[in-house]
């Protein structure tokens, strides 16, 4: 049975629930523990817009999946509307990053702007005295802070996309997936009896139908697929686009365009509406600077340069770097070897081994 650090035993906790399986085990195993369960759902899209969406999360039948798993286990459950709140803060700017040439991680800013902010006040309203998720993460209390842990399934470890938890959420937040494979999770789900025990993962962006960001982006922003030249890195051009919203730092596949040798997007100018294209060696970067960064570590241990291990995407391995936080208020990490295919509006985080020390924003300034 699982139980929760500095939670009173049978006292009130709130449970953050996406219409998952993993959102659903969390709250029973909560209520297995003996804790007074409420949960809730932010409803994130118009009522019944996203019915038949697959793969998402927080709309149509999620919420009803929310509400059956709260009805069958006996606990009381909340949905929020949030349309407006999550279009301003989530939506438009993923869109405006787009537009700007940078990759942007929505869900990141989701849990930043919404999620954990909004929720763990509501929680705190209804009198919990921890709000609860389903996320793959580990959370350890040390010297009297709370720390931020990978998950012990690294394949299912979601550490990258809360880095930026405060430490003030740190303290209030649980993690009681964090130790589990989702094999288990599964198998927990089919003990409880969940209707949701075989319910598909989540996948790509939640608003973006099928992956298709670029529609999303050109039905907000009319002119988001104006065309321009695609040049390689001595300005030669070597074909046209129908919008920088469709590459990517990094890109191979989609260019449009044919060469003796493999060419990949080394750069976005969305001034000039110019696609830079080269080399994979081009993509090498030593050197990059981040913004936004949110500490879950003490800063000045960085002041003079800290080596532990930074990752770049969520589907990177973390790799050795140097962390130094610089006088102008800025953030620089060095890699020991080249990275490839770094992109601004991207996420750098850092490690040491499992830990989270914190994290920021790719900045595009070199």
């Amino acid at each position: 049975m699982i139980t929760l650090d500095n939670v009173s035993p049978g006292g009130r906790v709130a449970v953050a629930m996406s219409g998952g399986v993993d959102s659903s085990v969390a709250a029973a195993l909560m209520v297995e523990a003996g804790y007074q369960v409420v949960g809730i759902t932010l409803q994130l899209y118009d009522h019944g817009q996203m019915v038949n969406k697959k793969g998402a999360c927080c709309a149509g039948q999620d919420i009803y999946d929310a509400r059956t798993v709260a009805d069958r286990l006996g606990f009381p459950h909340y949905v929020l509307d949030y349309e407006s709140i999550f279009r301003q803060s989530v939506i438009d700017d993923f869109v405006d990053s787009y537009l700007q040439g940078e990759t942007p991680v929505p869900c990141i800013r989701c849990n930043q702007r919404v999620k954990f902010r909004d929720l763990l006040t509501t929680a705190r309203d209804l009198g919990a005295e921890a709000l609860v998720t389903g996320h793959y993460v580990q959370r350890f209390v040390k010297a009297e802070s709370a720390q931020l842990y990978r998950a012990v399934d690294h394949n299912r470890d979601q550490s990258y996309f809360l880095f930026a938890t405060t430490q003030e959420q740190l303290d209030y937040l649980r993690f009681p997936l964090g130790s589990m494979a989702k094999t288990e999770t599964r198998d927990h789900a089919r003990r409880f009896g969940l209707t949701v025990s075989e319910k598909p993962d989540s996948q790509d962006i939640c608003f973006v139908p099928s992956g298709g960001y670029a529609s999303v982006v050109a039905k907000l922003k009319p002119g988001a697929l104006d065309p321009g030249e695609i040049v390689d890195l001595h300005g030669t051009v070597l074909g046209h686009h129908q919008g920088i919203i469709n590459f990517t730092v990094g890109q191979r596949k989609g260019l449009g365009i044919s060469a003796a040798e493999p060419l990949y997007v080394i750069k976005l100018e969305p001034e000039a509406k110019r696609v830079i294209v080269g080399p994979y060696e081009a993509l090498a970067k030593q050197t990059l600077f981040i913004k936004e960064v949110n500490w879950l570590a003490d800063p000045r241990l960085f002041e003079k340069g800290y080596t532990c291990q930074a990752k770049i995407r969520s589907t990177h391995q973390p790799v050795p770097a140097t962390i130094q936080v610089l006088p102008d208020n800025k953030t620089q990490v060095t890699f020991s070897s080249p990275e490839y295919g770094v992109s601004s509006g991207q996420a750098c985080v850092f490690f040491e081994q499992d830990r989270v020390l914190g994290g920021g924003w790719i900045s595009g300034e070199n």
